[in-house]
């Protein structure tokens, strides 16, 4: 029996490409796609832990607007950590977390009202009676804009039986 044949040096430069692309990708500083657990009561990505993508939950509600927060304001809730643009944005959330935290734990309603629980986008986003809600997609915001009192009852019905099948 003889040995196979190897090429050349008997180098695999397949492998050795392969080995050379993923060092790459675990070493550059290039963004990622971000991915959402959704096996956790409140939306975090997998993993960086923090809550909703590192957006401030708390400039919904003061900008209006959907902003990232910075490492040097977080703050530690629902096992996730939370970042926020300035302290005073921190320290409103730390006081009031169940009021400026996305409800059904930045999970899309209009899902959770499907009875399944897809993570909320922090780009899609309504506040709506006081209360911020984070969107799969911004289909899912415009149809809750449309019907968010009807979608709003099906949606606090299905979600205490849906957040119990979700991590702890």
């Amino acid at each position: 029996m003889t040995a196979p044949r190897q090429e050349g040096n008997g180098r695999r430069p397949g492998i050795a490409l392969i080995a050379l692309f993923a060092g790459l990708g675990m070493l550059s500083g290039l963004p990622r796609a971000v991915h959402a657990a959704t096996t956790e009561r409140v939306v975090a990505n997998r993993f960086s832990g923090l809550a909703i993508e590192g957006f401030d939950p708390v400039a919904y509600f003061a900008d209006a607007k959907a902003e990232i927060g910075r490492e040097e304001f977080e703050a530690s809730e629902a096992g996730v950590v939370w970042r926020f643009c300035n302290e005073g944005n921190r320290a409103a959330f730390v006081a009031h977390p169940d009021i400026y935290g996305p409800q059904f734990g930045g999970y899309d309603p209009v899902d959770v009202a499907r009875g399944v629980a897809v993570a909320g986008n922090p780009n899609f986003w309504l506040v709506t009676g006081q209360r911020l809600y984070l969107f799969s997609r911004e289909q899912a915001r415009d149809a809750f804009a449309a019907d968010s009192a009807r979608i709003l009852r099906i949606a606090k019905l299905r979600w205490p039986r849906l957040r119990q099948t979700l991590g702890r």
